[in-house]
């Protein structure tokens, strides 16, 4: 954004930023009596998959519950679902009916209905940690319910993924045009070089992207930036270094604790100056592909891969994922989740905890996200096996479809993933996301 004062710009924030908060809604109280629901909730996670899906049965039997999320993959759930219920009653005639809101418009709707006279959704699988977080979680509109199966399930985290319970993570990993050997992305850095202009899906049209920004700035992540940069050649540490002491400021006026923080705000600073504004990322997929993308680098959703038709001017061989090279230094990319979640007005909420813990704990439920590489369950058991994804008739085709895996995604000696936390990234967007929108829009 050339040489505007960000630290002033920082400081303004700040001022604006405080002065508001002093009216915003605080969290309820946890100490306060719990509401019918609520008392719903904890007898229901005392209780079996098999208790769960019988009360569902008795209370929505000839009725239609109504869900709302940001996957449309919720619908295909759904219609397993019911297929599941109808094993145990066959007369079982419930229907659920999914809606997929566009435009980031889910918050609006959902607030709408539970501060109506009359309710519809009963369930929501909601992205966005940040707002989430602010809009949904701070205000009391949705509950949580963690089934006793998921609980119980070996190697779930109630800590990383049950507060709110997340259905998956969905990941976005740094991929390259490998078509020009004089090219190389073997450093998170060499995406911000001068010149290069990775393709991005726009920070304000899908937010989980400024939410991987904030998120950099946490530890471990700036220290994986730091550690990255420690790894460039002497000339490319001089030349960032210039950016590194333009941000050195803005680190306090942020709220930034990270001993690294510099960095990753340098990093997030080239990137927004820098990046090639997409408008979803299937086009950025099949543009990466193809023979007339040599050379050229994206950050995007992993399974798009999986779409790919082979021809002689676009292959899945053309392309290849940065964590996987040899000698990467950085984060690969970043994971954000999708949550379960009962709105406070819920009318079938017996329904929806059944639908929760049926997508949540078994194979069935996950299989409509699960069967693509790049989608994990916060329920390690029921994750399907990608590892030869890319294997056709024994013979490793498209190394890149290989997906090791959650557990090596997130591990430091892995892909280094930056992982959505709706906390950090909603307490730091107070100060930073003006910032951000600045110097983005400054291009």
């Amino acid at each position: 954004m050339g040489n505007k004062p960000l630290a002033f710009i920082a400081v303004a924030t700040a001022a604006i930023t405080m002065l508001s908060g002093c009216s915003s809604s605080a969290s309820p109280s946890q100490s306060a009596p719990l509401d019918a629901l609520q008392q719903l909730i904890q007898q229901a996670e005392g209780m079996t998959n098999q208790q769960l899906f019988e009360k569902a049965i008795e209370e929505s039997n000839g009725k239609t519950m109504y869900g709302i999320g940001n996957t449309s993959r919720g619908a295909t759930a759904a219609t397993s679902f019911i297929a599941e219920l109808q094993t145990i009653n066959p007369n079982y005639t419930g229907k659920i009916d999914w809606s997929q809101p566009k435009n980031n418009s889910i918050f609006t709707t959902l607030s709408a209905d539970i501060n109506s006279q009359q309710h519809t959704y009963s369930i929501t699988l909601i992205q966005d940690g940040n707002q989430i977080q602010s809009k949904m979680l701070n205000t009391g509109y949705l509950y949580n319910f963690i089934p006793k199966q998921w609980r119980d399930a070996a190697g779930v985290s109630i800590e990383k993924d049950g507060n709110p319970l997340a259905l998956e993570t969905v990941t976005k990993v740094f991929m390259f045009n490998n078509l020009n050997p004089a090219v190389s992305y073997n450093n998170m850095w060499s995406y911000v070089a001068q010149g290069n202009k990775p393709m991005f899906m726009d920070v304000n049209s899908e937010p989980v992207g400024k939410n991987f920004l904030y998120m950099l700035t946490a530890d471990p992540y700036a220290k994986w930036v730091k550690a990255a940069f420690d790894k460039l050649p002497a000339n490319q540490q001089s030349y960032f270094q210039q950016t590194v002491e333009s941000v050195a400021g803005d680190v306090q006026l942020l709220g930034l604790t990270s001993a690294d923080a510099k960095y990753a705000l340098a990093w997030i600073k080239l990137w927004l100056q820098q990046y090639n504004a997409q408008t979803d990322d299937g086009p950025i997929c099949n543009d990466l592909v193809t023979t007339s993308a040599s050379g050229e680098s994206a950050l995007l959703v992993y399974s798009k891969l999986r779409s790919i038709e082979e021809s002689a001017t676009a292959s899945v061989k053309n392309v290849t994922i940065a964590a996987f090279e040899d000698g990467w230094a950085g984060v690969g990319g970043f994971g954000y989740k999708i949550y379960e979640m009962i709105p406070k007005t819920s009318p079938m909420p017996w329904t929806a905890m059944a639908f929760i813990a049926y997508m949540a704990t078994t194979t069935d439920g996950f299989a409509a996200w699960g069967k693509d590489m790049g989608s994990y369950s916060a329920n390690p058991t029921i994750n399907q096996d990608h590892t030869k994804d890319g294997w056709v008739d024994d013979v490793n085709t498209f190394p890149s479809k290989n997906d090791p895996g959650m557990a090596w995604w997130t591990s430091e000696t892995g892909g280094r993933l930056v992982i959505e936390d709706p906390a950090y990234a909603s307490k730091t967007a107070q100060l930073m996301s003006d910032w951000v929108d600045v110097i983005r829009g400054g291009q």
